[in-house]
């Protein structure tokens, strides 16, 4: 036991919490319908597809699950979804669910805004094509099924997002026009490529350099032609692209360049309804260091706020139909509270106008004068309603004690164990998924894991070091080619400037854990710094940074054909190598030669690893 702590029931208390809460929640775009999916909670029997009549506010169950994902068409009156292999076409006004006859197992499907034809994906994982459904039968849009990409010995792909594509929050590979007329297709035959796909046939290729812009990292056709953006190799420099549907010849609308890397902005670019093109920028001048949005040059969103990613447009009381507000996740001075804000579109004299809604807690979803925040319905600036979550109560009530530390002001947070009130405790330093994903916020859902921690008998502290979203672009991209540096020296600093309010942390007792890029961050700090960082869980670490996907290492340490240095200053066996005597590192999920490497361990395997470091 660790301080007088034995805490029983490891299982249930440190997991998804989620379970019977809606998920995947959209809206229709006249906002008469959201559909949501709950899985099966303790209390709800009733898992799978559920639509609110958002005029009624009554919730009605459509379909069974499980089901993995959905889409609807423009107004959610037609949803679409597969269940192990099988498709099946959902009528949301009336309950009633279709098994629909497709070549091979379907993946993917999208019904076309206007309900009628459903696209869907066949063999995903090799020769993907792409097919519809529809009044005229079901039939081939795209594919080349067996055939090889010469060059490279490959598969062909069609509407799959492609390699690296997730690294840039592109999870599609497909898209429908807004009449249902075409389809937007991505071709993944070592390189990437768009084409414009009529339904009777015809296509178009969709033009821009592609050999010096290979990263196709955002698409939309939401509105008037396809906007997509791509970047360059080292994502030193961008282009916000229009596309014309009728001949795949593109324009340019915006550049985007930064020394370090370009950041776009979740749901930009987009078309607004007066025609301006919505795209997400940096200022970085006249002391502004800030993350907005852009209508065709003009600013609109004020320096303070910084911009997450943007929802959608709901419809302003008294403007005109062409000029709604924005809905926008962020963050206004406090980088631990993530909100939701409505910002105007029409610019008048005062500048940018930015109205705060609620906080943002997960799902955040709009569709005409409706707006999904959380479990929260809202109709304009009134909440009408909230959708019912059956899932079981966190069992934790933590209450972390935030910070801003150092003069680098990071963000940072100490959590107790329940119920303490004094005396010498060792410290966990948390560092969760690493560099690049936020610790330090204000939801509860976040610190319930953390919670069980501290009531093991740890001061648990958390610290958004530089490379962590939320503060301020140069905050974010300081550690562009030595991450390994500056986050460690944060993690550090940060430690020492908290015993100034916190004397219960004993740095002498001072362990750590991380998964992914917090696991090698964590590792790292027993080999780099071992004076204070007495052992560490390294949970799937990241061995060598050469074998992340590109577009990650790359933005992060830049090409490896000329900073074999900065890679080698990042890699962890080069660590071991060089690292002077070190406390014990245990490696789950990975093996290097000089470390504890164990395949698996539960978190009460972890727990007795880090308290006999302690102790």
């Amino acid at each position: 036991m660790l301080g007088g702590v034995d805490y029983p029931g490891l299982a249930g208390r440190t997991g998804d919490f989620s379970h019977g809460a809606p998920h995947a929640v959209t809206v229709g775009a006249d906002g008469a319908r959201v559909a949501f999916l709950r899985s099966r909670g303790p209390r709800d029997p009733d898992s799978g597809l559920w639509v609110l009549d958002v005029a009624a506010g009554d919730e009605r169950f459509v379909a069974p699950g499980p089901i993995a994902s959905y889409a609807v068409d423009q107004d959610a009156r037609v949803a679409a979804f597969t269940r192990g292999g099988r498709l099946f076409r959902v009528d949301l006004t009336t309950a009633t669910v279709t098994a629909i006859p497709t070549a091979g197992a379907a993946h993917d499907p999208r019904p076309d805004p206007q309900g009628v034809r459903i696209g869907y994906l066949t063999d995903p994982d090799g020769s993907a094509s792409l097919r519809v459904h529809g009044p005229e039968g079901d039939r081939l849009l795209a594919g080349e099924p067996g055939n090889a990409w010469r060059e490279h010995g490959g598969s062909i792909a069609w509407g799959v997002a492609g390699a690296g594509a997730a690294e840039f929050g592109r999870t599609r590979g497909w898209w429908w026009s807004p009449d249902g007329g075409q389809v937007l297709a991505v071709r993944t035959a070592g390189a990437t490529s768009l084409h414009l796909l009529d339904l009777d046939g015809g296509w178009v290729d969709v033009h821009w350099d592609r050999e010096t812009y290979p990263h196709l990292a955002q698409v939309r056709w939401s509105a008037g032609g396809p906007l997509i953006t791509v970047l360059r190799r080292m994502q030193q420099h961008g282009l916000v692209l229009s596309v014309d549907p009728r001949t795949g010849e593109t324009q340019v609308h915006a550049e985007l360049a930064d020394a370090r890397w370009v950041e776009p902005i979740p749901g930009t670019p987009r078309h607004l309804p007066d025609g301006r093109v919505l795209v997400g920028g940096e200022l970085a001048h006249d002391g502004f260091d800030a993350r907005c949005l852009f209508a065709d040059g003009s600013l609109l969103t004020p320096p303070a706020l910084y911009v997450r990613r943007v929802a959608g447009t709901l419809a302003r009381a008294g403007a005109a139909a062409g000029a709604p507000d924005l809905i926008v996740e962020g963050n206004l001075g406090d980088p631990a509270a993530r909100e939701v804000f409505r910002v105007r579109t029409s610019l008048g004299g005062g500048g940018p106008e930015v109205t705060r809604l609620t906080e943002s807690r997960g799902e955040l979803a709009v569709g005409g004068d409706v707006l999904v925040a959380g479990a929260q319905v809202w109709r304009g600036d009134r909440r009408i309603g909230t959708l019912r979550s059956l899932a079981a109560s966190l069992p934790y009530r933590p209450r972390p004690v935030l910070e801003r530390v150092t003069d680098r002001r990071l963000p940072a947070a100490v959590l107790y164990p329940d119920g303490f009130v004094g005396g010498s405790l060792p410290v966990l330093l948390t560092l969760g998924d690493g560099p690049g994903h936020q610790q330090v916020c204000a939801d509860p859902a976040a610190w319930q894991e953390r919670q069980w921690w501290a009531d093991a008998g740890f001061a648990v502290v958390s610290v958004d070091s530089r490379g962590t979203p939320g503060v301020a672009p140069s905050f974010e991209k300081a550690v562009h080619r030595r991450l390994a540096d500056l986050a460690l020296a944060d993690q550090a600093d940060a430690l020492r400037a908290l015993t100034g309010k916190h004397p219960d942390l004993d740095l002498t007792r001072v362990v750590v854990r991380g998964r992914g890029t917090g696991g090698w961050l964590a590792a790292l700090a027993v080999l780099r710094r071992p004076r204070l960082f007495r052992g560490a869980v390294a949970r799937e670490p990241v061995l060598d940074w050469g074998d992340l996907p590109r577009p990650i290492a790359e933005r992060y340490l830049g090409d490896p054909a000329d900073s074999a240095h900065v890679y080698r200053n990042h890699s962890l066996a080069a660590a071991v190598a060089e690292a002077e005597p070190h406390g014990p590192v245990l490696l789950v999920g990975a093996q290097l030669p000089g470390l504890t490497s164990v395949p698996s361990a539960s978190l009460a395997e972890e727990l007795a690893f880090l308290r006999e470091v302690v102790s």
